[in-house]
């Protein structure tokens, strides 16, 4: 694999920039070469067997991976041999279906891989399971007890956001709507949507309206974070934090949203004390709308430690980095070198 890219790199040089997407698929079709086999991690599912949606593949999708496919072609031509046109289509939809984004233990992007048989389990947004990783591996553990013969659900999306929301996701990207209890109940969505207290309390054409705007800015953020400064950035964080405040409460998904972008753009910027503030706002929503043994929750949980422990307040990160520990036990696993990393904080402090 690192002969393949390293021939592609070199013969491009800085004009090297596959999407990752185009990188991974790049990666199948080479391993796919030299191992026409089942590999280890195709025990119960082959890559091959992957479901690709094909049918349902709008035409925006569509010319996205006719785009990849002439990525492909252009970077690595002269080093891979390639099935027909039709065929890379499929290949590109069962990775864009099948793909997981492998994080770091404060849920930085590092890159895309596909786990076959972990890409087995259906989704649920009330998981009995949680995938993490481990160098190049997956691994799946329980966060609650499973009875024999009960169906093994992981979740393929931030669960942050209501109902409505969390399907458009699915939809989109999965085809398909979740029919979970959560999704049936709704029972969250009261309590993710929160709406001032006031003594004259907004219509509900009004929340209506802000709902659509925090839809609609998060979106806005989204694109302009490929073109945009930190600062520019960040002000929109707080245009949009002001506008929404004044019908939303602070643990209002969309407020969280925003507020957790705006803690990025600090850390980013190292403004420490701006980073701690709005992390301060974060954790206790997220402690309630996420469900128990989340990563976001965990990585929220070990930021601010790190956060208190820059501004030299121990008392406050000790507690932080072991509340980030207890959760990232039981999703981890005690062994993970994760674990280690940040007990060993917790010594040199």
């Amino acid at each position: 694999m690192h002969k393949l890219e390293c021939a592609s790199m070199c013969a491009f040089g800085q004009n090297w920039h596959p999407s990752e997407t185009v990188r991974l698929t790049a990666r199948i079709l080479a391993k796919q070469k030299i191992h026409p086999e089942r590999t280890q991690s195709e025990k119960l599912l082959a890559v091959r067997e992957f479901e690709s949606h094909l049918d349902k593949l709008d035409n925006e999708k569509r010319e996205l991976i006719q785009n990849d496919i002439a990525a492909l072609h252009h970077f690595y031509s002269k080093h891979l041999d390639y099935p027909d046109n039709a065929a890379l289509v499929v290949l590109f939809a069962q990775v864009n279906c099948n793909g997981f984004s492998v994080e770091d233990e404060e849920l930085s992007h590092l890159g895309s891989a596909i786990f076959p048989d972990v890409a087995l389990m259906n989704h649920s947004c009330c998981p009995n399971v949680i995938v993490t990783y481990k160098g190049t591996l997956a691994e799946v553990r329980a966060v609650r007890e499973i009875e024999p013969g009960e169906e093994i659900f992981s979740s393929y999306i931030d669960l942050l956001y209501p109902t409505e929301d969390r399907n458009d996701r699915l939809r989109d990207s999965y085809f398909f709507s979740c029919d979970c209890r959560e999704c049936t109940t709704k029972e969250k969505d009261k309590e993710k949507l929160g709406v001032c207290k006031l003594n004259d309390p907004p219509s509900a054409e009004t929340v209506k309206d802000m709902i659509k705007y925090g839809r609609n800015v998060i979106e806005e953020f989204r694109r302009a974070k490929h073109y945009k400064s930190p600062s520019e950035l960040l002000e929109i964080c707080e245009l949009s934090l002001d506008k929404m405040g004044a019908v939303f409460e602070d643990s209002n998904v969309y407020m969280l949203h925003m507020m957790y972008q705006a803690m990025g753009i600090c850390l980013y910027v190292q403004d420490w004390e701006g980073a701690l503030c709005y992390g301060q706002k974060i954790i206790r929503p997220y402690s309630k709308h996420y469900p128990s043994y989340s990563l976001n929750v965990a990585s929220m949980w070990l930021k601010l430690g790190r956060l208190y422990m820059a501004l030299n307040n121990r008392m406050a990160g000790v507690k932080a980095l072991k509340k980030a520990i207890a959760i990232m036990e039981v999703a981890h696993g005690k062994d993970h070198p994760y674990i280690s990393e940040i007990k060993k904080e917790l010594e040199d402090h």
